[in-house]
Order: C-alpha cells, then sequence, then structure tokens
C-alpha cells in the first residue's frame, strides 16, 4: 500500500508496522519453557501477553471489518484473565497467527476512509472524552500493543535475557 485513503492512517500506519517489528523482536529467543514463567505467580506469563498481542490484532480486524477469528480467542479475548489450569499455545502457534492476521488488517487500514473510521464503534467505556469510534478503537489497540510489548521486554529482562533489539526486517510489509 502506497497511500492510504484517510490521511489518519498515515499516523496509525507507522505504529502498526513498528509494532510488529517490536512484537517478533522482543519474543526473539525465547524458550517455550521460560514463556510460560510467571514472577511470584503475581504477573501473567509471557505467552499469555503474546497471545493478547496477537488478539489484539484480531479485535482490530473484526472492529475494521475482516471476519477473521482468532483460534485461540477464548483465552485472550478482552484480556481475559490468565488461567493456569488452561493449556495456552506455544510461541510458534501464535507467531504463525500473527503473520496470518497482521498482513489483512495492515491491507484494510489502508482502505479504510474517514467516514468509516468516524463511525460509531460503542464499547462501553462511557469516558465523557472518549468517542468510541472506530478510529479511537484503533489507537486503543496501538497503546495496548505497546502496553503488552513493555510487559514482555521486562519479563525478557527479570527471566535473564538480554534487552529486545530494535532491528528491522525490511522484508515484512505489515
Amino acid at each position: 500500500m502506497d497511500t492510504p485513503k484517510s490521511k489518519t492512517m498515515e499516523i496509525v500506519i507507522p505504529a502498526y508496522r513498528m509494532h510488529t517489528q517490536s512484537f517478533l523482536n522482543v519474543l526473539d529467543g525465547i524458550s517455550e519453557e521460560d514463556a510460560l514463567k510467571r514472577i511470584e505467580g503475581k504477573t501473567n506469563h509471557i505467552v499469555w501477553m503474546a497471545g493478547n498481542f496477537v488478539n489484539m490484532r484480531y479485535s482490530l480486524g473484526w472492529v475494521l471489518g475482516l471476519k477473521e477469528e482468532d483460534p485461540y480467542g477464548e483465552l485472550f479475548f478482552q484480556g481475559k484473565a490468565l488461567d493456569e489450569s488452561y493449556k495456552y499455545p506455544s510461541l510458534d502457534e501464535l507467531e504463525k497467527n500473527f503473520h496470518d492476521i497482521s498482513p489483512k488488517v495492515f491491507q484494510k487500514l489502508g482502505e479504510m476512509t474517514d467516514e468509516e473510521l468516524n463511525e460509531i464503534f460503542e464499547i462501553g467505556m462511557n469516558i465523557p472524552f472518549v468517542r468510541e469510534t472506530k478510529l479511537n478503537f484503533t489507537g486503543m489497540c496501538i497503546g495496548r500493543e505497546d502496553y503488552l510489548c513493555g510487559q514482555i521486554g521486562l519479563m525478557r529482562r527479570i527471566l535473564g535475557y538480554p534487552g529486545m533489539k530494535y532491528d528491522m526486517d525490511e522484508t515484512i510489509k505489515y
């Protein structure tokens, strides 16, 4: 996509693409065993954080008109609490789903018009200064992705991994 239909997306799309890179970088080298560790039983594990990140991409796609279902939505939708009795997917499975949904959402972001982005999308926040539109939901998803990458980055360090690198893979176009 060269030019998005909405000028607003010229702000969103770079953040979306940076989050794609950050997500892959922050997970780089983490073992499946470590990805299921919690700190003093108080934190979510990295698999849960990564699953919630991928679920945000599916949720954003859904709001923008894609009808793609997150195969693990029942574990992560709306930040559902971690439940240690569940069998969570592997990081590899989550990355596969990430690579499946992310280019579709990226494409949809470029196709959205200002009129579509300003459509009401009620999520029940009831915050007087937050107009519940598709555009604002998109912004909230971007913010959530930032938060989750930061949480995973912190877990990397706590578990003894080096800090996340900021390498860019220019072959990834979403």
